[in-house]
Order: C-alpha cells, then structure tokens, then sequence
C-alpha cells in the first residue's frame, strides 16, 4: 500500500515512524514544504505537560499524553537521551487562577508529584511578586525538537521511508498520484489543505539564553503566562499566547514581557546571555482532530484519510500516544478493505 503523510513536524514525523513500524510492508512517504530544522516545533522547548484543549476529551489527552511520556522514559532507559534531545527535570507548575482541576489526571504519570502547601505557595508568591494559589513539583522530561526530529526523520528514512519536498496544495494530488491512504498531519496548514477554518495560528514568542546553571523548570499555568525551560544546551525562556495572530516578527514589547517576567521568578537570569529569540505559530483547534474519513476527489475517486492535526503548543506532549491511534485506525482500515475483498 502506498501512504501518503502530509506534514513534516513532530506529528506528521511520529505518525509516520509508527506507520513504517507497524507496516514493514507499506510505501510510506512524507510530503512537506519544510523540514527540520525550520518547522514551527523546531523552536519549541519540548516539555511534556498536559494542558486542556479546548474540547478535547480529557480522557484523551491523558492516554495520548501517558503513552508519550512512557515513549520518552524508554528513550531515558535506553541511554539516547543526547541522541533524542531528551532531559530529565524538576518541573513546578503554578498558576494564580482559579483552576477546577486541583488535582489533574495527568498528575499520576509524572514522577514524586507534590501538591504545593498553602505556606509553600505563600513563600513562593513573595518572592515572585504574585498570588499563587495552586501548584504541583513533579518530576518530568524536556524532549528537544531541535534533536528528536533529526532522529524520528533518521529512523524512519532507515526503515525506508521517502521524504519529499513539495507544498500540498489539495489531497487530490495526491490521491490522483495513486496513494491508497493519506494522513493529514499539516497543522496549520489543515485551514487550506482540508478546509478547515476552526485551525487558527496560536502565536508564541520566546527566547534561547545561555543559563547553564539552571536545571529546574517553572511554568505559570495562566492566560497570560512567563515560562523557564532548560534545554540540552540553552535555556527557553517564554512566552505568549497570541491567538489568531499570524505576526512572526519578534516584538520588543513581547521580549519585555519574556525577560523581565522570567527575572523576576529566577534573578540570576539577569547575568544570562540572549542567544536567540523566536516566534511560532502553533496549531490551535477547539478540540484535536484524530480521526478517519472517506474522501472523494473531484473526479470521484475515494480514498481514505486520517486527520491528526490541532494539537496547539501540546505536540511534543502528545505526539506518539496520537501516532499509535493513527496506526489502530489503520489497521482497522485494513481489516475492514480485507474483508471487503473476500466477499
């Protein structure tokens, strides 16, 4: 069977790894305008960490979320944590709005979770300059696009998977090019490709410095939210949220906001060094698109199609939970053409 991947980021690449892997025997191929290391995850910091999806059941994304995490702690027990990009963190997660999710679902899969005291988050809120009034320390990792998608692009060429540089502009290309099955992985791009104009830009700025001595993550789980995140070799400071923004110009009130946000939780910051800094437009949607249907081109030819797109800045967190669904709809496909064909 030949497939057809469009989309070459941290979904489209695990969504088609998984495919090879299940199906030795399929001619998988990815199609994209842009690879690694220019796609939009390319920026990101790759902390895992569950979040709400508009939605998005939370069933969902906990199951996806759980099976990436374990994806993750296989590549730790491995030793391929430089290969992969992959670190292993303290994480605090706090927020200063009311939250119904106290406890969260997802709160199980990482490692040593504590709930912050009502005195702990006093403490921290002082020396923040906030109102903390929920948060959790955990234990967690960070897997780095800039190193995870040069490797699941390595695995997958071996396994003997085609790239290919080309812009989709309609899937009848693709199915008139005679591919039998396609897996829609294109993001942002779904607004054009498919169609689908529920998919809106989710601008995010942050900023790469040179922080070697820190190696604990903070994140401030609200609307308007600053973030430290080490990396292999930097550290990601951030960050906005901007939706239906499509500006990918860095902007100097946003860069305020990062820097000075970001000082005032970890002071010695000021001493780091800006390397970079970056803007991307992650693929928001009021709830994540996994799922098949019956395409049909203008010239009537009927192809099956998987959509997996619509994970906003949750990519990274979800992405091999999301591909091992891909590969079950798949094979479902396949059991269900297998018994058509002996009727």
């Amino acid at each position: 069977m030949r497939v057809a991947v469009v989309g070459a980021g941290v979904i489209g690449l695990t969504s088609a790894l998984a495919l090879k892997n299940a199906f030795p025997e399929y001619r998988v191929t990815i199609f994209a305008e842009i690879f690694t290391p220019d796609t939009t995850g390319d920026g990101s910091a790759g902390l895992w960490g569950p979040f709400l999806l508009g939605d998005t059941p939370r069933e969902d994304i906990v199951k996806w979320s759980g099976i990436t995490h374990r994806w993750m702690e296989n590549f730790w027990k491995a030793g391929l944590a430089q290969e992969t990009g992959l670190c292993l963190l303290p994480v605090s997660r706090v927020t200063s709005e009311i939250n119904e999710e106290l406890e969260p679902l997802w709160i199980k899969i990482v490692y040593g979770a504590h709930r912050y005291t009502i005195d702990e988050l006093k403490k921290l809120s002082e020396q923040h300059n906030a109102n903390y009034i929920n948060g959790w320390h955990f234990v967690t990792y960070t897997c780095e696009p800039r190193r995870l998608l040069p490797w699941l692009t390595k695995k997958f060429v071996a396994l003997g998977g085609e790239l290919v540089r080309r812009k989709i502009r309609d899937l009848d290309e693709l199915i008139e090019d005679g591919y039998e099955l396609v897996i829609n992985c294109s993001g942002l791009g779904a607004r054009k490709l498919v169609g689908d104009n529920t998919v809106i830009p989710l601008r995010g700025q942050v900023s790469r410095a040179s922080a070697p001595w820190l190696m604990h993550t903070f994140l401030i789980d609200d609307e308007d939210c600053n973030y430290i995140i080490p990396n292999t070799n930097t550290v990601v400071l951030g960050g906005t949220h901007q939706e239906g923004d499509y500006d990918l110009r860095v902007r100097d009130e946003d860069s305020k906001f990062i820097h000075e946000g970001c000082r005032r939780i970890f002071p010695s910051l000021k001493n780091a060094e800006i390397v970079k800094s970056w803007v991307g437009l992650r693929p928001g949607r009021p709830r994540v698109r996994l799922e098949s249907e019956i395409y049909t081109t203008k010239n009537g030819k009927k192809c099956h199609v998987i959509h997996n797109y619509g994970h906003g800045g949750a990519g990274v967190t979800l992405c091999w939970g999301c591909a091992l669904d891909v590969v079950e709809i798949a094979k479902n496909l396949n059991l269900i053409k297998s018994q058509n064909s002996k009727l």
